[in-house]
């Protein structure tokens, strides 16, 4: 039977094989235009990636330089040593926990009405859904050293500056994370609440907000996770925290008391993180 397929297949005419390629193109491979066309953007990929390598100077041997400097500063971090100024770094780090912690709290209570505003099941008209999330696609654009950079000139050094850039930077993503998980809930508690005679509002206190809760929880515990990594960076630009004891031992070239500190941030949100994933766990559950 086999052979008799084959047969069949070798004695179909020019014409057959056309009306076949015509109903089923893609099962004979892409077509010439396509192979050219793939092969363009491929050249045209290889010719950006070279730009980029050129434009910031990125050669074999200054790559061979760096990675040996990188070396050597890894010899130096080893052994971890925490130095004589253990009530600075614990001082530092707490200053970061607090940070995040402030920060985090703030942006998710102001984000709570904002991600109400973002749903488009509670504000149904179209251009101002659109408007909202626009606006927050915009301060979502801005990260968190930005804003400590502008809340130090603002406020001066220090962790106030550095807990007002966390709140900034985290409002918006949390009021767009909010809106998502509102967008997503079930509709009918709501209408049932309303078609027993609430309001607007009642329906959105007893119908809406009673599903979202935990997930808006969860997400903001996940926020504060977040943020205490990036409270650490903070004080390198002056906006408090332990970046800020980073900074002063890299300018002295102090690596062991620096991967010291590194390793220490590391157990901190790793605690915060296995602390935070289990009440996650149990709000969502």
């Amino acid at each position: 039977m086999m052979k008799a397929m084959r047969d069949r297949a070798m004695m179909l005419t020019a014409a057959e094989i056309a009306a076949t390629r015509a109903l089923a193109p893609n099962a004979f491979g892409p077509s010439m235009g396509k192979r050219w066309l793939r092969a363009g953007g491929w050249l045209l990929f290889a010719g950006w990636l070279v730009t980029l390598l050129w434009w910031f100077d990125i050669t074999p041997a200054r790559l061979s330089r760096g990675l040996s400097g990188l070396l050597v500063i890894l010899r130096q971090m080893f052994p971890p040593s925490p130095g004589a100024q253990w009530d600075d770094i614990l001082r530092g780090l707490g200053e970061s926990v607090a940070m995040a912690f402030l920060g985090t709290l703030v942006a998710a209570v102001i984000a709570v009405p904002l991600g109400f505003l973002g749903a488009r099941n509670v504000v149904v008209n179209a251009l101002a859904h659109f408007s909202i999330r626009r606006v927050y696609d915009g301060f979502r654009g801005m990260d968190q050293l930005i804003w400590a950079l502008a809340f130090v000139r603002a406020v001066g050094l220090g962790p106030l500056a550095g807990v007002l850039a966390i709140t900034a930077a985290e409002i918006c993503v949390l009021g767009k994370l909010f809106a998502e998980a509102i967008e997503n809930a079930d509709p009918n508690p709501p209408q049932s609440v309303e078609a027993a005679g609430g309001s607007r509002l009642l329906a959105i206190r007893f119908g809406l907000l009673p599903q979202v809760l935990p997930v808006l929880l969860a997400q903001t515990l996940y926020a504060f996770e977040s943020n205490t990594r990036s409270a650490a960076i903070l004080g390198v630009v002056g906006a408090g925290g332990i970046g800020l004891q980073i900074a002063e031992r890299i300018k002295v070239r102090y690596w062991d008391q620096v991967s010291f500190i590194i390793l220490l941030i590391l157990v901190t949100v790793a605690a915060i993180d296995l602390l935070s994933s289990r009440v996650r766990r149990r709000l969502i559950g």
